[in-house]
């Protein structure tokens, strides 16, 4: 057993984590990282599921890591990271019918005019939507990945777009994804683009706000594409260590409780025996449910937010299926070879009815998918020849036992040779990531979920976690949540983590005790237990 007192603790070294203690080692604190697992980098990690096939364990594609102010100010490429990228950026595969399949090009002008020989007025509205999109990005990027609420991004935005246009800016972002494909565009192609990226998220195409991703990633596909780490996903957690500078990290060092005294964090206890005692603060990348549920003390939670939590709704569970295949694979649809991200096994309609199944709780004959071809990406994951693959799905909310996990994986499988006729015969080895899978390999991922709760509006915002501030600022002073269970949700970006970093540092100092105060009070407004009749 070991004691010693530190200015900050990180729970947690996903890559939010690793992001909070590089800021907070930055403005010069003295920060402790402690990890459950044997290695860094929680959902970004990549490893030989079969000898000679890299493969990228939970994410793999990173636009918005690619994208976001918060990965971009890190400047990781100066601690090992490379990018690398496909020859097109991603597809969509209507049916298995489908000889021409939609995809997105590096440059605009090859995009806009692969849209044009579906429709012609798609292409001009193609070159329309990223022209505005090349002006609103940096307040726009800001706005989705800042401390909420964006007030100084809103402004910036209105600026830019003039009062009329930002009225109806948005309320394009509030449009259910199935609505704003069919405004924007004309031919089925072109709006299987756009909903195969809202797909990403787990909001109902005809939700309200539900667009609002699928407009994000598609613009940022056309900006700085789908970019892979060279040599795998954990390049990129290693990167991020490497950032974290002076930062200590303790992997094999899961955290058994929190201590909390007086009503602030003072230490953190180990299920090892250690403890760290804490002088400023202490920054949770874990989930919302572990938090409050699991670390903290009962009594040091307001009963409202018990209940509220009681409420708290995960994303669909996911299951994820790699191939070592044999050779490139055989599409239908040749204009796919060159794309590394594939959406395929539902058009328009068939989104629909696969978003219905899921409600339902029934397992789709006909999985809609997420497809990564990682060589086409990056040539170094497999020998020559060959590609290092994965299909990613959904089960139904609240399925995530191994057989139904199996069911789906064999579906998915059909699925593919139905647009890759011979693609069952090219697969060396598979390995299924059923939901149990996911998480043992990641507490964080409950039930296989992969996003820290449902993307869907009433879980976004000021609701997320819980009803509140939306910031990551919780009730036990000097705690502050820096997961993706916090504003503004999943995605490798880690606005989590320095949301929560820049909200610890800015509780020091004398504006920072009144920044603390005024925080404090309107969480105590928000969370305080209801009066009895």
């Amino acid at each position: 057993m070991t004691l010693r007192t530190v200015d900050a603790v990180v729970i947690g070294a996903g890559h939010n984590g690793l992001v909070a203690a590089a800021a907070l080692a930055d403005a010069g604190w003295d920060v402790v990282i402690l990890e459950a697992g044997t290695e860094p980098g929680g959902a970004v990690r990549s490893a030989e599921l079969i000898p000679g096939f890299d493969m990228d364990l939970f994410s793999a594609f990173y636009p918005l890591g690619a994208a976001s102010p918060v990965m971009t100010s890190l400047d990781l490429e100066n601690h090992g990271l490379r990018w690398s990228r496909s020859p097109t950026v991603y597809g969509h595969a209507r049916s298995s019918r489908d000889e021409s399949a939609p995809v997105v090009h590096n440059d605009v002008a090859d995009t806009a005019a692969a849209l044009a020989e579906y429709d012609r007025r798609d292409g001009d509205a193609w070159f329309d939507l990223f022209d505005q999109w090349t002006k609103i990005r940096k307040p726009m990027l800001d706005a989705f990945f800042g401390p909420f609420p964006p007030v100084r991004a809103a402004a910036s935005l209105a600026r830019t777009l003039g009062a009329a246009d930002t009225l109806r800016f948005g309320r394009f972002m509030a449009l259910p994804a199935r609505v704003m494909a069919h405004e924007l565009f004309r031919s089925e192609a072109a709006r299987c683009l756009l909903l195969g990226n809202a797909m990403h998220g787990d909001a109902p195409s005809d939700a309200p706000v539900s667009g609002a991703m699928g407009y994000l990633l598609t613009m940022l596909a056309q900006d700085v594409g789908y970019p892979v780490p060279t040599g795998g996903a954990s390049k990129l957690a290693d990167a991020l260590v490497s950032r974290a500078g002076k930062a200590e990290l303790c992997c094999g060092s899961p955290v058994d409780r929190i201590d909390v005294t007086d009503g602030r964090a003072s230490a953190v206890h180990t299920k090892g025996g250690d403890t760290v005692f804490v002088r400023r603060a202490v920054i949770a990348d874990v989930s919302a449910p572990m938090l409050y549920g699991s670390l903290l003390p009962a009594d040091a939670v307001p009963r409202r937010v018990h209940e509220d939590l009681r409420n708290f709704e995960w994303d669909t569970p996911v299951v994820k299926v790699n191939y070592a295949l044999d050779r490139p694979i055989p599409w239908r649809s040749t204009s796919l070879s060159g794309a590394g991200t594939v959406h395929l096994g539902a058009d328009d309609d068939g989104l629909v009815r696969w978003l219905t199944d899921l409600t339902t709780g029934v397992l789709p004959d006909r999985p809609f998918m997420l497809f990564g071809q990682m060589t086409t990406a990056d040539a170094s994951r497999s020998p020559d020849g060959t590609e290092s693959a994965w299909a990613y799905t959904h089960l139904p909310r609240g399925v995530t036992d191994d057989a139904s996990a199996d069911t789906v994986a064999d579906r998915v499988r059909e699925v593919l040779e139905e647009h890759a006729p011979g693609f069952s015969g090219s697969i060396i080895a598979e390995v299924v990531q059923r939901p149990s899978d996911l998480m043992a390999e990641n507490g964080n991922l409950y039930g296989g979920a992969v996003n820290g709760g449902t993307a869907q509006l009433q879980q976004q915002l000021i609701f997320r976690p819980t009803p509140g501030l939306g910031r990551s600022e919780t009730v036990v002073e000097g705690l502050f949540l820096g997961s993706s269970s916090a504003h503004p949700g999943g995605g490798v970006h880690g606005a989590a983590g320095m949301n929560a970093a820049r909200a610890a540092l800015g509780q020091q100092g004398p504006l920072g005790r009144i920044r603390k105060k005024v925080t404090s009070s309107l969480l105590e407004l928000v969370t305080r237990d209801r009066e009895e009749p």
